[in-house]
């Protein structure tokens, strides 16, 4: 009685055919002369239902077989594309057989006879095998290894080229799971180098990523033979097959010949930017509608400036903690201009006749009632400008806005880390320490997105 393993290593010899000659030429597989194909991928993929189901026709598929398990990376499986270029459907075959290069090698025509194959979908991914129960759900499993030589056979077609689709990681949502893809300028993230492929007998998860900060899984067995194999250095291109594990696309590669990284890494992108010529222009508070209330930035300088990673944040009353945070990450405020943000952005255009460039919500640091304390923030962590004196309740002092408004002097042009009265003209209910008691009603008494 044979053993799983030694079975599985005979049906390997007795689907390959006599050593040519006395130099141990690579056997050949005897090669199937009268099946024909009858049905395409398209049509196979469009009577795939819900769940597994068993074929019961007798159909014939043809297609290239793209993957290879000679490295180690690829385990009783076999992904097989509709053409050798440019393909538009892929299966997967599920199967039980150890070393199938030998067999079924990379490029090769094969021929698939389904009649009384499983047919499933896992994900986006056609499946083609025997069946695996598990908790009463059936799905499609691995093909029994004395089963493959009733449905798989080569064609006597020569070795195909198959060539991989060129593409990149923004557009793989347009391609089919299972397609031997090539992907340029990609690097290994910095923060991987030092790595190996694989962590011992683990599937593991490395990233790649290309000049425009793109990135992609690069999915390894913990049993390849490159396994141990120091990632990458340098940029260059990466030939895979394409997987996909939730939201996150996944590139297996065949070998270590799919990486040729020959070319010098990306320069960085530098994404965030620091300016003094940002800060705080208007405070509203008015005393008629506090649905009204925002904050007004203002950039001085003569370029535009992104303030990803920029935050404005907020001390309540006399809190020396933050109490709440404005990320303004993905604004982006123009030369001379400003940015007006606001915590009900519906009343705000209602009032003002016309929209905030960024509606917030209510209790952040746009929607204080003139007591709070604010700092603008770059995203280094470095307070660029303040509004009022942390640790200090704004009421009954030079810093409240109450029911008002706190509009910067048109000769400041730069932001200042540390509150100065002198920089500010402020209206409130008060009229305490040198402000003006002089509530201001909304629309009337506010400029919103007007320099003063």
């Amino acid at each position: 009685m044979y053993s799983k393993k030694a079975c599985g290593t005979l049906i390997v010899m007795l689907m390959l055919g006599c050593v040519k000659d006395s130099n141990f030429d690579t056997p050949k597989q005897d090669c199937a002369t009268t099946l024909q194909a009858n049905i395409s991928f398209a049509e196979l993929e469009a009577m795939v239902l819900d769940g597994t189901s068993q074929i019961y026709e007798d159909w014939v598929i043809e297609g290239y077989i793209t993957s290879s398990d000679k490295a180690g990376n690829f385990f009783n499986e076999l992904y097989v594309q509709n053409r050798p270029v440019s393909p538009t459907h892929t299966i997967q075959i599920e199967m039980d057989l150890r070393e199938s290069h030998l067999v079924f090698e990379q490029g090769s025509k094969i021929l698939i006879k389904l009649k009384g194959l499983y047919i499933g979908k896992s994900g986006d991914m056609v499946k083609l095998g025997g069946t695996f129960s598990a908790f009463g759900n059936v799905s499609v499993g691995r093909l029994p290894t004395l089963k493959i030589p009733e449905h798989l056979f080569s064609a006597c077609d020569d070795k195909a080229v198959v060539q991989p689709m060129l593409t990149t990681i923004p557009q793989l949502d347009s391609l089919t799971l299972g397609t031997l893809i090539q992907l340029d300028s990609l690097e290994v993230l910095e923060g991987e180098l030092g790595n190996t492929f694989a962590e011992k007998e683990m599937d593991t998860e490395r990233k790649l990523k290309d000049c425009e900060e793109n990135e992609i899984i690069m999915l390894s067995s913990g049993y390849s033979d490159f396994q141990a194999e120091l990632l990458p250095e340098g940029n260059g291109s990466v030939t895979g097959i394409l997987q996909k594990d939730g939201l996150d696309y996944q590139l297996i590669i065949r070998d270590l010949s799919d990486i040729d990284f020959t070319n010098e890494r990306c320069p960085e992108i530098i994404t965030e930017f620091t300016s003094t010529n940002i800060f705080i222009s208007e405070l509203a508070d008015p005393n008629n509608n506090s649905g009204a209330r925002f904050v007004e930035l203002y950039n001085s300088a003569s370029e535009p400036l992104d303030l990803n990673l920029w935050t404005l944040r907020r001390y309540t009353n006399a809190n020396t903690e933050v109490g709440s945070t404005i990320d303004l990450s993905g604004q982006i405020i123009a030369a001379n201009g400003t940015l007006v943000i606001s915590p009900n952005a519906t009343e705000f255009e209602l009032v003002f006749g016309f929209p905030p460039d960024l509606g917030v919500s209510t209790n952040s640091p746009a929607d204080s009632n003139g007591d709070d304390n604010l700092e603008l923030v770059d995203p280094f962590g470095t307070v660029i400008d303040v509004f009022g004196i942390v640790g200090e309740d704004g009421s009954g002092t030079n810093h409240e806005f109450e029911d008002g408004r706190a509009i910067r002097n048109p000769n400041i042009t730069e932001g200042n880390p540390t509150y100065t009265f002198e920089e500010w003209t402020i209206f409130n209910d008060t009229g305490d320490a040198g402000t003006a008691k002089l509530p201001q009603n909304a629309p009337e008494d506010f400029t919103p997105g007007v320099r003063d």
